[in-house]
């Protein structure tokens, strides 16, 4: 968001982002707050934590991944007065993976070899299945036995104490909420219904209007709704803000930046097909080569064999 114009609304983004990502980078202390407090309040705030986005892509770039709606490495300062400082490795898990201990004690591992530093890991668990609890890698080897543990936050324990989060002060209790509805709800309009009132609750908190668009954009952007519903969607946001005289929301800029999502995703995916078809024709290319220098097949034959222009196995012969 532009902080010198808070009503203007976020260009569209890539795949690579995320409305976690966003939400963590905004809200990182009230997430602690509300989600691990015990280890929000071994921190000294009054020390600027900083993100380390580059160091971690570096760390995690080869690792086999599940599906995940962020990663987050956070440096802070602990209260305990040394000038010591913290990596907070952050998992936001959103389904089921049997190898998540095992990758969270990886990127550790990665983690505290690579900056010497005390590392904390903790997880988030998006998913919905109650029985799904990883917060424990056992190795066991020949004598050899390793237990590491952290700490995890699943999300669905807030659905038996949901008032607590409709009243929390705690600004990050919005977004728990709305992970909560997008993977819950699956009636579409109970989930518009749902959505309405998450926004609504925006505009009742008594939130600045920063507050209340960065909000609205990663509410809007972590539930979705089916494109019939777009417009309704639209027009009960409007009646919100006239009814609240807040006119912070400029809809017709969001559904513009929704599409942009939309061919954000559709050119990624593109990107990657054609990335993919050039690897093909490249080793085709090599296979051609490796066939003409034998001199076993004409360059017809080539051509069919591998499927393959005429003319480009012929270019090949006279290079």
């Amino acid at each position: 968001m532009n902080d010198n114009n808070p009503s203007q609304q976020p260009a569209a983004r890539t795949d690579h982002d995320s409305p976690w990502k966003v939400a963590l980078q905004k809200y990182f202390k009230e997430f602690l707050q509300l989600l691990f407090t015990d280890i929000h309040d071994k921190i000294d705030w009054t020390k600027e934590h900083s993100f380390l986005d580059k160091e971690l892509q570096q760390i995690t770039a080869d690792a086999q991944v599940g599906r995940r709606y962020a990663d987050q490495l956070i440096k802070v300062y602990a209260k305990d007065g040394s000038e010591e400082w913290v990596l907070i490795h952050i998992e936001v898990q959103g389904s089921s993976e049997k190898a998540f201990a095992e990758r969270m004690h990886t990127y550790w591992s990665r983690i505290k070899d690579r900056h010497k530093m005390k590392v904390l890991s903790l997880a988030v668990l998006a998913d919905t299945n109650r029985n799904y609890l990883p917060d424990t890698f056992n190795f066991h080897h020949w004598g050899l036995k390793l237990v590491f543990s952290y700490p995890i936050a699943k999300l669905i324990d807030w659905e038996a104490n949901w008032q607590a989060l409709e009243t929390s002060d705690n600004i990050f209790s919005h977004v728990v909420m709305a992970q909560i509805k997008a993977k819950r709800v699956k009636d579409s309009e109970l989930l518009l219904s749902s959505k309405v009132g998450l926004i609504r609750s925006l505009f009742e908190r008594g939130y600045s209007k920063e507050q209340v668009v960065e909000l609205f954009n990663i509410l809007d952007w972590m539930i979705k709704l089916p494109a019939p519903l777009e417009l309704e969607f639209k027009t009960l946001v409007d009646q919100i803000q006239e009814e609240k005289k807040m006119p912070y929301i400029n809809t017709f800029d969001r559904l513009a930046i929704q599409h942009g999502r939309q061919e954000g995703l559709q050119e990624g995916r593109q990107e990657g097909r054609q990335e993919a078809e050039e690897r093909a024709l490249q080793e085709k290319l090599t296979s051609a080569r490796q066939l003409l220098s034998l001199g076993v097949l004409n360059e017809e034959q080539i051509a069919e064999v591998l499927n393959l222009p005429l003319e480009k196995v012929t270019q090949l012969a006279s290079e």
